[in-house]
Formats: C-alpha cells, structure tokens, sequence
C-alpha cells in the first residue's frame, strides 16, 4: 500500500481480471504471477505476448525473479511451519 494500492485493490487481487480497478499491464502481471505459481498451469505465447505488450525484456525478467521469490517464500514458510498472515484469499 506504501505504492499507492487501495485497501479496495488489494481486497479484489483474486477477481482482477474482472475488475475495472486493474490495469490491463496489472492484470496480466497477475496472470502470470498465478501461472507461474499454480501447479499445473503454464504460461502460454499468447500470455508472453500480452506481458511483451507492457513490460520490457528486462521488466519482465525482474517480474518472473519477484514472484519467483514469493514462491520460494511460499515453500520455505510452509516447511518450517511460518503460518500466513491473511493477505491473500486462499481456495
């Protein structure tokens, strides 16, 4: 939030896609960020196309290593037993 995300953005990150509070470079960030993190999911050409669309080489090489990190966080925490703090909508 120190970016400038209202509480009312980051209440609505899991329906971005559909929401007209996100950019359309937002959203596909977000899209990425969940096909890189969801098992099973892959990103696409036609997502590398949309993220090339917004996002320089070197934007999205630093975007891929940010939610890379998350994801290693993610399975660090998990193992040594960190329990999350409720910023995300799990399903």
């Amino acid at each position: 939030m120190q970016a400038g995300a209202s509480q009312e953005k980051i209440a609505q990150v899991a329906t971005a896609a559909t929401s007209p509070l996100f950019s359309a470079s937002e959203k596909a960030a977000i899209e990425y960020a969940e096909a890189m993190t969801v098992t099973g999911q892959r990103v696409t050409d036609a997502l590398h196309g949309r993220l090339r669309r917004h996002f320089s080489e070197a934007q999205i090489v630093e975007l891929t290593a940010a939610i890379a990190l998350e994801n290693f966080r993610s399975k660090f925490n998990t193992a040594l037993g960190i329990e999350a703090q409720g910023f995300c909508v799990l399903k």
